[in-house]
């Protein structure tokens, strides 16, 4: 069988958009999708590879630590993660899960939730956790720099950044942009297509041009938005199995929080799994779903 694509019940590629939409489970349980492979060609390299399954470049690089995302080599088989944990947190609106680099759309009065790789705030320019909603969208939006962000570029470029950059092929927030609460933060697209999947922006959330198009034709104003930062997710799906996702998590991560996670998971796993083979899933922090019974 190819496995390269493939449809089920719980996950269906929509190439037209270039959402991905998965069918939510019953009951409350939170495992949604399976995992997809790909065998490497010549030629391929990870950023082609993350933009043809439209999932982030960290995770397809976690996902596949042995293989050189740059010269990966012909007949490798890559892991596609595809498979997820939906996050701890009520499902409605707009979701996004900074350490996992992913969006979640919960459609209203549909069982569905779409899925998209984002990029988020580099280290020093960390994109908040916080609880928001749309209050605006803009089709060709204009760029207007902070005077932060305009002193920055003088001492990294050694000349002025303009005041105004007008919709074209210069503006970083591509061609749409939805504005979160009364904030300068933005879901907006790009004009570079490296950095989704990855923390490069100066804070806003960044998307693939065809993603946030399909955002923003989908999304009404005033939709909720909880940007969190979950780097462990479990879940106990019907009342037998254990599943874990486990993210590496960023560098300013809350640290107080993240070690009542990795105490909370410990209690999780029990007698499962011995205490060396969970600090080796710790370490690797592959963000794959993967069950443990």
């Amino acid at each position: 069988m190819n496995k390269l694509f493939f449809c089920v019940l719980s996950v269906c590629w929509v190439f037209a958009s270039s959402a991905k939409e998965y069918v939510l489970p019953d009951n409350g349980l939170r495992v949604i999708g399976e995992n997809t492979y790909y065998q490497v060609q010549k030629g391929d390299y990870f950023q082609q590879v993350a933009e043809d399954f439209n999932v982030g470049f960290l995770a397809l690089m976690a996902a596949n630590p042995n293989v050189d995302p740059f010269l990966p080599a012909p007949n490798t088989e890559l892991v596609i993660p595809t498979k997820l944990i939906l996050p701890f947190i009520k499902h409605h609106g707009i979701v996004i899960n900074l350490a996992e680099l992913r969006l979640y759309y919960f459609e209203p009065e549909q069982n569905v939730v779409h899925v998209f790789p984002v990029g988020i705030g580099r280290e020093g320019l960390k994109t908040p956790s916080t609880v928001s909603f749309i209050s605006d969208k803009r089709k060709d939006p204009v760029w207007r720099p902070t005077a932060e962000m305009k002193a920055r570029y003088l001492q990294q470029h050694g000349k002025p950044l303009a005041d105004v950059v007008p919709p074209g092929e210069n503006n970083p927030f591509g061609k749409y942009a939805l504005r979160l609460g009364t904030s300068e933060y933005l879901i907006h697209g790009t004009n570079q297509r490296f950095g989704i999947g990855m923390r490069a922006s100066s804070g806003c959330i960044r998307m693939f041009d065809a993603d946030i198009e399909w955002l923003f034709n989908h999304v009404p104003v005033k939709t909720a938005v909880a940007i969190i930062d979950q780097p462990i997710k479990m879940s106990y799906e019907g009342g037998q199995q254990k599943h874990l996702e486990i993210h590496q998590p960023l560098s300013d991560t809350n640290s107080q929080l993240y070690q009542k996670s990795l105490q909370q998971l410990s209690h999780f796993v029990g007698e499962d799994l011995s205490e060396s083979a969970l600090t080796e899933l710790i370490n690797q922090a592959s963000g794959l779903a993967v069950q443990i019974k």
